[in-house]
């Protein structure tokens, strides 16, 4: 299968690192114009430079905005008016305990998990439906379905874009338009990698030890027994935007090594 996304404009929130970062590199290798999104400006330029190094004749271009804040979404959609492709990425988490987590927390994962989401999708997806053509793909988790007990307020918000994104898919019944969700399971991101590699110095192994450690104590349905690339995960997201993907509207795709114990 060849995926040819030329002609196609793509915006992926929270793209300068980790599965987002990953998400641009694949999107900009298949042909797509990619707009590269983060808070600053450094770190997008940062992103844009390594996507140029490792895909030839690249397409990106910037696009700095916080995307947390309604202002911010509006500042973006003013900078990027229309887009084929909409990856909701951005995303937040914490260990923490509910009955530690007060009312203004609860609001702010909200606000980048799925607030974020609704206004780009709100802004987006009616030029979509106009052209009978639009990709919108949310990255929830696993973790909307196995809700983790030390993070409930996370999980919650990735459950909140499976329903959203359901009910979004709805809205294009009979177009050209589809929204998806897409599940990562443990991947080694940025930032896994950087708590693993606290975790190793503490346990005195390696990241990769540490990695395999904490998939089969936390993890322990995976059948995959690894931690996932951001490749792996952006692979999916890259099939689920392309023109071959037509048929698939409204589905959780999964991407969590099998974590989650049931056929669906």
């Amino acid at each position: 299968m060849k995926i040819d996304l030329s002609g196609k404009t793509a915006l992926v929130t929270g793209s300068t690192t980790g599965i987002g970062f990953a998400i641009a590199q694949g999107l900009a290798a298949a042909g797509a114009e990619v707009i590269v999104n983060g808070r600053k400006p450094a770190a997008v330029a940062e992103a844009i430079g390594r996507i140029q190094e490792a895909v030839s004749g690249a397409t990106l271009r910037p696009a700095v905005a916080d995307v947390s804040t309604a202002a911010g979404c509006a500042e973006l959609v003013a900078a990027v008016p229309e887009v084929d492709i909409l990856v909701n990425n951005v995303g937040i988490f914490e260990l923490k305990d509910f009955f530690d987590i007060p009312d203004e927390e609860w609001d702010h994962i909200y606000d980048v998990n799925v607030m974020s989401g609704v206004r780009l999708s709100r802004a987006y997806m009616t030029g979509m439906l106009a052209r009978n053509w639009g990709r919108v793909v949310f990255i929830s988790s696993e973790s909307g379905l196995n809700i983790p007990v030390d993070m409930v307020h996370y999980g919650v918000t990735k459950t909140a874009q499976l329903a959203l994104a359901r009910g979004l898919a709805k809205r294009t019944r009979g177009t050209g338009v589809t929204v998806n969700s897409v599940l990562p399971g443990p991947t080694m991101t940025d930032g896994a990698r950087e708590f693993l590699r606290e975790t190793a110095e503490k346990a005195g192994t390696s990241i990769d030890e540490a990695a395999g450690e904490f998939v089969r104590t936390q993890r322990p349905t995976s059948l995959l027994g690894r931690m996932a690339t951001t490749e792996e995960v952006a692979n999916m997201v890259v099939y689920a935007v392309s023109p071959q993907a037509a048929a698939t509207n409204g589905a959780a795709l999964r991407v969590d090594g099998g974590v989650v114990d049931f056929i669906s």
